[in-house]
């Protein structure tokens, strides 16, 4: 999995909450149900999420496995 990130999210308190408690219905973490519902909404959006770079020591995949 790729690196995170971390930033501020400013929000009105009422989305927040509402939020929260969809994550408790999905047994999720507010952190993880906002990341769940992005992502969501770039699949919808038809916004795909870029591939991480391969690192520059690893070695070249081998078509040949």
């Amino acid at each position: 999995m790729a690196g995170r990130k971390s930033f501020l999210l400013r929000v009105d308190a009422a989305v927040l909450e509402a939020m929260q408690r969809w994550a408790n219905d999905d047994l999720r973490s507010l952190n993880g149900q906002i990341e769940y519902v992005l992502r969501d909404a770039l699949r919808r959006a038809g916004r795909s999420i870029a591939a991480p770079a391969p690192l520059a020591d690893a070695p070249p995949d081998d078509p040949d496995s």
